[in-house]
């Protein structure tokens, strides 16, 4: 199967280099809404090619779900401010870039999710510097809605979601405050929120919070944090969502090294979730996940250069 989807992603990135995005400039000073649905169109289509037409319901019989999926990275130019896709190449990169034609100026973060559990992504939250937080999803293949799911999420330093960290089937929310306190919130299929509930405080000491499936290998979402000093955190997930995770464990420390952590899912194709490292220099790292704890991450493998041109969201 990952044979059969790697062929295919590769033919649909060639595809999706050559779409012009359906955004064009006029988007650049007015319509976020607009330029968010120019980003999940290209997304899609990618998607579309690489697999047939985007998911909207129950995994097929003769389908296996997918506990690490994966998804495409996006860069915002600091300078330009126009966004850039990264689809991976499932062999532990990407491929060539695709060029969005509009301004992601408005843009603080986008968070893509697996619902279907299919390996792919079919919704999208865009966290907007304003606090917007829209939310993008596929109700029938090619009929692509959005909603703007609430507002003050500027509130948050922090938004992820790692998976359903209470056992349902959607993907949740979780948001680390400006004080320093973690706030899960549950989703429901088309991407509204029920009320938060708090997890606990401390999270201040922490400067990056990521996490995109299973880290450690229990089938349950797991997410990093590192504090201050560079030393990298692992919390296990739980399935509770009350206490969506247990006691933190020292995955190790150096990692003040990076300036950006994020993760993708699973960049290298071996069912692992993955996460990508950035030095201020530009070169990106891939630290393929081990699949059991403490030892969450095999040794770094470079994968790109010249990415400091870039906010990576």
């Amino acid at each position: 199967m990952i044979i059969r989807r790697r062929r295919a992603l590769r033919g649909a990135l060639a595809a999706t280099i050559a779409l012009t995005a359906t955004a064009g400039t006029a988007f650049a000073s007015g319509d976020p809404a607009g330029a968010d649905r120019a980003r999940a169109t290209a997304v899609a289509e990618a998607e579309r090619q690489a697999g047939g037409a985007p998911r909207t319901g129950a995994l097929a019989v003769e389908d296996t779900p997918v506990e690490t999926p994966t998804f495409s990275m996006m860069g915002v130019h600091k300078q330009t401010t126009e966004g850039y896709l990264y689809f991976p190449n499932r062999e532990g990169g990407f491929d060539p870039r695709h060029h969005l034609e509009a301004s992601y100026d408005f843009l603080a973060d986008v968070i893509d999710v697996d619902n279907d559990k299919d390996g792919r992504g079919d919704g999208t939250w865009f966290l907007h510097k304003d606090g917007t937080l829209r939310y993008n999803w596929f109700a029938a293949p090619f009929d692509q809605r959005s909603k703007q799911v609430g507002t003050g999420w500027n509130a948050y330093r922090a938004v992820l979601s790692p998976g359903s960290i209470g056992g349902a089937k959607e993907a949740d929310l979780l948001g680390v405050d400006r004080a320093g306190v973690l706030w899960s919130y549950l989703a429901h299929p088309e991407g509204s929120l029920t009320a938060r509930t708090r997890v606990g405080g401390g999270w201040g000491q922490y400067d990056q919070v990521e996490g995109q499936g299973d880290l450690s290998g229990d089938g349950k979402p797991d997410i990093v944090a590192r504090d201050k000093t560079g030393v990298l955190w692992l919390y296990k997930g739980t399935g509770d969502y009350k206490a969506p995770f247990a006691g933190r464990t020292k995955i190790g420390g150096g990692w003040n090294t990076f300036d950006r952590l994020l993760s993708v899912g699973d960049l290298d194709a071996d069912g692992r979730t993955d996460l990508i490292a950035r030095k201020p220099n530009g070169d990106l790292f891939r630290y393929s996940g081990s699949g059991s704890a403490p030892a969450v991450f095999q040794q770094p493998v470079r994968i790109g250069v010249g990415f400091q041109i870039y906010n990576l969201l």
